[in-house]
């Protein structure tokens, strides 16, 4: 429930999704609130998950939050998301994409991934089954320390809502079932130069995840 998680939940609980889950482990921080536009100063130091809930729930009464106060890991997630139809990717961490994905191929639910960096962002649609999946095109991730952290690199705090814009409308449209989903297309955005370019990258036949001989999920 960071940058991204914010205005996912927002749109969608203002279009009227029947049910959404939201998790996360931290509290609300002051010096997040620049991309975290769900919540305010005087959230500061509360679980965002509950915060979170009671905003969602007063922007629309009608849809039904659950609140999962906890860090999301092999061990629980396939518990978490059994009950949902689609998945959001809202992380801020490798550690927990990759556990995500394989969490969604396994149980073939479809999967919004969305990233911010810097002033840059990208997302994408992982649809099992029916095209790549994230360790298709990032098979491993990278070597602790390799990558700087969004406190070491900073975020932008438009881009975040760029992407989780991006995130929210295919998220829709996956469920209306209209339109072209971002299925083996990852979607990079460049605030610098304000630009969109789409990079088309096929399913992997040896993916350590969704392959004919996965190494990941067995």
């Amino acid at each position: 429930m960071g940058g991204l998680g914010s205005p996912v939940a927002l749109y969608l609980a203002g279009a009227g999704i029947g049910q959404l889950g939201v998790v996360d482990s931290d509290k609300v921080e002051l010096s997040n609130l620049q991309r975290q536009m769900l919540f305010t100063a005087l959230d500061t130091g509360k679980p965002k998950v509950e915060v979170a809930r009671q905003r969602l729930q007063s922007l629309n009464p009608d849809t039904k939050i659950t609140s999962y106060y906890l860090r999301v890991n092999a061990e629980n997630v396939i518990n978490i998301i059994k009950d949902y139809n689609l998945v959001v990717d809202a992380s801020d961490n490798f550690t927990t994409r990759y556990t995500i994905n394989d969490a969604c191929v396994r149980t073939k639910k479809t999967l919004i991934h969305g990233a911010i960096f810097g002033w840059e962002g990208q997302a994408m649609v992982i649809k099992p089954g029916a095209g790549p999946c994230y360790r298709c095109l990032f098979p491993e991730p990278p070597p602790p320390g390799s990558v700087p952290s969004c406190q070491e690199a900073g975020i932008l705090g438009a881009v975040a809502g760029v992407i989780g814009l991006v995130q929210a409308t295919e998220a829709l449209k996956s469920i209306l079932e209209i339109g072209e989903l971002l299925v083996g297309k990852l979607l990079v955005f460049n605030a610098l130069e304000m630009n969109f370019r789409k990079v088309r990258f096929p399913k992997d036949e040896n993916c350590p995840a969704c392959g004919k001989k996965s190494t990941v999920i067995g």
